[in-house]
């Protein structure tokens, strides 16, 4: 599908998600858009046709996520690119675990969400009015830019920074960026709009490239907009707006979702092998290897790195949005006795005021290989009771810290008890 990135070449990874133990194909999802694929082929949920955006205030509404957080890129970078252009960007939608792309006159709504256990699958619903409207899912177009070096090598997302012509084109020999909360600001949302003010910093959105390597851009023009309606006609959208908070957070948790995938992935392989390895030897089936174990544990901190945002792009100028967005994602909770929240947004210094991500409480979390999932919330446990001692988490004062863990004691069921055990 492509509707987050540019097109990459597939790579040998790939072969892997068919083959035991992934079946990435065959094996049944239960994730939101094929939940909603059901309740129309059953009757029980219907889409209303617009007729000015076709199915996609409908599929909002049943995907549970809000016209605010819409963003728009304006490079042709997705399956749809003849319909994109400055004058004509395609949006993007999400909540925490659904996304949403659709471009004006396009033949095709682009969809995704994130399975609890085999993690971004891809769909597609025809921009025609009809009285079945059918979610088809993907079966391997999209993976050859969602499964790649640029998603840690399982299907999933990304969000790109590239220089853009005034038609659309990127300029690839100008470089490009995966950008997520650790790219600096300076490198950020190349190729798309940007609405909201951030001070003294400046980024790559709003503007278009010249063909300079010294000089491509001049930042200072697409920096601290509020208004894009001089830049493209803003009335055709469900939003006058591409939020910057709201682009902020997509970048943050694409790559988080492509963490807890891989670490996924690599967990389940590695125990896939090491039974393969047991039979062999004629050990028992659940004898660990210390090759087994390493995998683990390295999956695992990559994981817990992101998750507590280690090497976080520190803000310099306060960011502020256009939209509702701030307010409609803080207000999901859950919130502790104190009234705190993961989803409480600084924007000041940093993202988040207590830089755990939220996704904490996803399904694919929770949802991890239990050998994963006992090595990422022993050593966040211990991290958060200052019993860690590698250093790596050092941009967390005490006061992080202990806030952290006392807002997942009080909302993430079943944290205390694990607390309560590791001594």
């Amino acid at each position: 599908m492509g509707w987050l990135i540019f097109p990459v070449m597939p790579e040998a990874g790939l072969v892997e998600i068919e083959r035991a133990p992934i079946h990435y194909n065959t094996t049944p999802v239960n994730d939101r858009v094929q939940q909603l694929k059901l309740r129309l082929e059953e009757g029980s949920a219907k889409l209303e046709w617009d007729g000015k955006h076709g199915w996609l205030p409908s599929v909002l509404r049943q995907l549970d996520i809000p016209m605010s957080s819409q963003t728009l890129v304006f490079s042709k970078t997705s399956l749809q690119l003849r319909r994109i252009s400055p004058a004509k960007p395609r949006a993007i939608y999400f909540n925490d675990d659904t996304y949403v792309g659709w471009v004006q006159r396009g033949e095709v709504i682009e969809l995704s969400a994130v399975d609890p256990v085999q993690g971004g699958i891809f769909y597609t619903l025809k921009q025609q009015q009809t009285e079945r409207p059918e979610i088809v899912r993907d079966r391997g177009d999209c993976l050859t830019c969602h499964a790649s070096s640029k998603t840690k090598g399982v299907p999933g997302y990304l969000v790109r920074s590239v220089f853009v012509s005034d038609e659309g084109q990127p300029h690839f020999g100008l470089g490009t960026t995966t950008t997520d909360h650790s790219t600096p600001f300076s490198k950020r949302f190349g190729g798309w709009y940007v609405s909201g003010t951030h001070g003294n910093m400046r980024h790559r959105g709003n503007v278009i490239a010249r063909e300079d390597r010294s000089n491509p851009i001049d930042p200072d023009k697409g920096a601290n907009l509020t208004d894009l309606s001089g830049l493209f006609r803003v009335e055709r959208y469900l939003e006058p707006n591409s939020d910057l908070v709201a682009l902020m957070v997509l970048e943050h948790q694409s790559q988080m979702h492509n963490l807890i995938t891989s670490g996924s992935y690599d967990c389940r392989h590695a125990v896939h092998h090491q039974k393969i390895m047991n039979r062999a030897l004629d050990r028992p089936l659940d004898h660990e290897t210390e090759s087994t174990r390493s995998r683990i544990i390295s999956a695992g901190d990559k994981l817990l790195r992101y998750m507590l945002f280690v090497d976080e792009c520190k803000l310099e100028s306060p960011v502020k949005g256009m939209s509702r967005f701030a307010r409609h994602f803080s207000s999901l909770g859950p919130r502790d006795r104190k009234g705190r929240s993961l989803r409480d947004l600084d924007l000041e210094r940093r993202m988040f005021r207590y830089p755990c991500s939220f996704l904490i409480y996803s399904e694919s979390f929770d949802n991890l290989p239990a050998p994963l999932l006992a090595h990422v919330e022993t050593r966040l446990i211990r991290v958060l009771r200052g019993e860690d001692g590698s250093g790596e988490f050092s941009h967390l004062s005490p006061e992080n810290r202990a806030a952290i863990l006392e807002i997942l004691i009080d909302t993430k069921p079943g944290f205390r008890a694990k607390v309560n055990a590791l001594k």
